[in-house]
């Protein structure tokens, strides 16, 4: 589809090709990307995942196989995901926090499911991480700041992203599990 939608732009070369050498070589050494609105690298991990996805580059290409690693190794014992604003340090861990946070949970999850790891083991775990902590009134508390004003200078709480992010990953599963197709092939 998304091929039909943009033949004038040269999809698999010019733009999309540009594009995609460029995230090559922003990919960090551990497989990650850094992050540049949410907190931090998981978001970025995240963000170029779906891109990828979305130029329908080979999910066994190793720049693939590489985030799909470093995201594994970052689940924490809930089953979720959290990141603090210490990963803007390059001397801190990246991918890491006290907590695990729904909307963090929700990106791990959604840069996952666009690598075509929706059957993988860590997603059942942090689609029941996401269900285990959903309050009655249908949403996450999230008190953990989860993006950024100015790296190392102050964070941001943006109220929305316990909502739709983790109602997005949790919706996502539901079409990818439910359905005869284990991909999405196009778009977030």
């Amino acid at each position: 589809m998304f091929r039909l939608l943009f033949p004038l732009y040269g999809f698999g070369g010019g733009i999309f090709a540009a594009g995609i050498d460029y995230l090559r070589r922003a990919q960090e050494g551990d497989g990650s990307w850094f992050g540049r609105w949410g907190t931090n690298y998981i978001y970025g991990t995240w963000s170029v995942l779906i891109a990828l996805n979305t130029a329908g580059v080979a999910k066994t290409d190793p720049m693939i196989r590489n985030a799909v690693a470093w995201l594994l190794s970052k689940q924490r014992d809930d089953g979720g995901w959290g990141e603090d604003g210490r990963s803007y340090w390059s001397d801190q861990p990246r991918g890491e926090s006290r907590n695990s946070t729904a909307s963090q949970t929700a990106w791990a999850l959604l840069a996952l499911m666009a690598a075509g790891e929706v059957k993988h083991p860590a997603v059942a775990q942090g689609i029941a991480f996401l269900l285990a902590n959903q309050k009655a009134h249908g949403l996450w508390d999230e008190e953990e700041f989860t993006a950024v004003g100015f790296p190392r200078v102050f964070y941001l709480r943006y109220h929305g992203y316990r909502a739709y992010f983790p109602l997005w990953a949790l919706a996502r599963y539901r079409n990818l599990t439910s359905s005869n197709n284990a991909a999405y092939p196009y778009g977030m």
